[in-house]
């Protein structure tokens, strides 16, 4: 773990240069530039918030505001967002980055440290006007928001460790990509974020909550839309489920490297 660290602080260059150099590219030769980041998700939660709203807004069990269905939507599409940019960007990472894996020699562990920064980059300016919202409207939750860091924490190891095992099965089987493409869209659906898994049949409850990103998004709504802080034990199975994800992934990058850059 020391020589892995080691490693990483003699790349800080690289891994900051890397971020800085992405983030001016994506909007070089754009008008409005960095406001997509916000332009983007907020045209997102409109647009559920007007359909939803009137609907949701007296189906979320023990709030009571005006904005109770806007926070709750905040709260699961902005860090679902941010999973999703993570894993998305992880199961490419090796393939958009193949002529640096031939040409130069760096400690490959650097380019998930690449992904989790840039996402955390354009995670920070959209959360960040989320958090001013949540006090110029009075509904701030207090103390209850540090809970928010190690629920953060979790949700990137679970998304590094999946978008590690899908990067390396990716530059063999491209299929990988194409299909959890199209398998994110349903797993959106199947995680409570525009509605409360409280207004689903009882039948379906046990299926959802096997969903690890269930207790993820169920833990942020909590802290922002019910102020309450997130009940741990639910958490566990998906912390569980990440370091073996992230174990997985390791192993398979270290087991495939050399393969991985003749294959690409």
């Amino acid at each position: 773990m020391s020589v892995l660290l080691k490693a990483l602080w003699g790349y800080r260059g690289f891994v900051l240069g890397s971020v800085q150099r992405e983030f001016q590219s994506k909007y070089r030769n754009s008008l409005l530039g960095a406001a997509w980041n916000i332009i983007n998700p907020l045209a997102m939660i409109v647009v559920y918030t007007v359909i939803f709203a009137q609907v949701m807004r007296a189906k979320l069990p023990g709030v009571d505001s005006t904005f109770a269905y806007s926070i709750y939507l905040c709260a699961g599409v902005l860090t679902w967002g941010l999973f999703v940019e993570v894993v998305g960007r992880g199961q490419t990472m090796f393939i958009d980055n193949a002529n640096l894996l031939k040409k130069i020699s760096f400690p490959r562990i650097t380019l998930p440290i690449v992904v989790v920064l840039n996402a955390m980059l354009n995670f920070a300016i959209v959360f960040g006007l989320f958090m001013a919202f949540l006090v110029i409207s009075g509904n701030f939750p207090g103390w209850v928001v540090l809970a928010a860091l190690p629920v953060l924490a979790l949700q990137i190891m679970l998304a590094v460790g999946l978008g590690m095992v899908l990067g390396v099965l990716n530059v063999f089987f491209r299929d990988v990509g194409q299909f959890f493409s199209i398998f994110l869209q349903f797993w959106f659906w199947l995680t409570p974020v525009v509605y409360p898994a409280s207004i689903l049949p009882e039948s379906i409850t046990p299926f959802i909550h096997m969903n690890p990103m269930t207790s993820v998004i169920g833990a942020y709504q909590a802290i922002f839309a019910n102020q309450q802080w997130p009940d741990w034990t639910q958490l566990w199975p998906t912390a569980v489920l990440a370091a073996f994800l992230c174990l997985l992934g390791l192993h398979l990058f270290k087991k495939n490297a050399g393969e991985m850059v003749d294959e690409l």
